[in-house]
Parts: structure tokens; sequence; C-alpha cells
């Protein structure tokens, strides 16, 4: 599955992923593009979406892309509450289509 994760996401944490293949926004050159503009871009090479933004979903239509969207809503965006979402993440990679978003939060 092709993954691509946002900016404002640690570029180490593709390295969680080696199941995937794991590009992150600034490995594309693709820093400063707008939502909008960089989905239809992540569309047309990616499978999944992953991001911090807790407001794209609120941005954006995503039933017109063929691209899943995943939004982390760790405690703070780093690295060490970024792990541990990690399993969720693999879980929603099983069953996520495009078009579909899924929120994921920490474990408690």
């Amino acid at each position: 599955m092709k993954i691509l994760l946002d900016e404002c996401i640690d570029h180490r944490f593709r390295r969680e992923f080696a199941d995937h293949d794991i590009a992150t926004v600034g490995s594309m050159v693709w820093n400063s593009i707008k939502n909008g503009e960089l989905l239809k871009l992540a569309e047309q090479e990616f499978d999944v979406f992953i991001t911090a933004d807790a407001n794209l979903r609120f941005q954006q239509n995503f039933t017109q892309l063929d691209l899943a969207i995943i939004i982390l809503k760790p405690k703070r965006n780093k690295l060490q509450y970024l792990k541990p979402l990690v399993p969720l993440i693999n879980e929603a990679l099983n069953s996520l289509q495009g078009g579909e978003v899924k929120i994921i939060l920490p474990p408690q």
C-alpha cells in the first residue's frame, strides 16, 4: 500500500510501516501546497494520506477522492505520541477504501 505522510507528521514515523511504501510530503517536494491541491496530487500516486490536521475533514469533500484519509489525534504531535497509534493505523489500513476518513485517537 502506498501511503503519504503529511508534513505535520515527523518524517521518522514512516519507519513504523516497513510493510508499506511510505513517502512524506517533504520527500515529494510538496511542502506548502494547500490541502485541496495536495490531496489531488496524493490521489494520483497514493492509496492513503495520513495527517494530524483535525480540521482537514471540515475543509474537504473526500467522497470525490480515490484516496483514504487517516486523521491522527495524538496528545501531542511528537514521535513518542504517534508510535502508540501504529497498531490502530495498521488495523485501519486493512479496511479503508478511497474516499473514507478514519479518525484515530490515542489508546486509553
